[in-house]
């Protein structure tokens, strides 16, 4: 499998990790009931549970663009050191990125964020000129 295609397959599976310490945040504030419901109504969620879910939410734009990226490199055989590079650094960025922004780490993880979606924009934009 190629750098890039294990990346995201990295990616996905921190997704997934993601979803369940958010739903065990959830699960602490407002209990396992409320969580499994139909979500009719909205309870008030502590500080690190709301960042929590905005990071899942956040990883999953980036996933999307980050997938895109990946297929463009793999389906015009544009991978090299660089798209490697690149995709690695999305994916340490994207590690980086949940406790930052759990902890509230100012400015960093605006800055952790930039390297994930500047990595994946290089990606895109080599898959063009190869």
């Amino acid at each position: 499998m190629a750098a890039e295609t294990t990346a995201l397959a990295l990616a996905a599976l921190l997704q997934a990790a993601q979803i369940g310490v958010a739903a065990a945040s959830m699960n602490r504030d407002v209990g396992a009931r409320w969580n499994a419901s139909p979500r009719d109504t909205q309870p008030e969620f502590s500080v690190l549970t709301g960042r929590l879910r905005r990071a899942v939410d956040n990883h999953f734009q980036g996933l999307i663009l980050f997938t895109i990226a990946v297929l463009l490199v793999m389906l015009s055989d544009a991978g090299n050191a660089l798209t490697t590079l690149c995709a690695w650094l999305y994916l340490l960025a994207r590690m980086f990125y949940v406790p930052a922004y759990a902890f509230g780490w100012s400015p960093w993880r605006s800055l952790i964020w930039a390297v994930g979606f500047i990595a994946t924009m290089v990606m895109i934009v080599t898959s063009l000129f190869t």
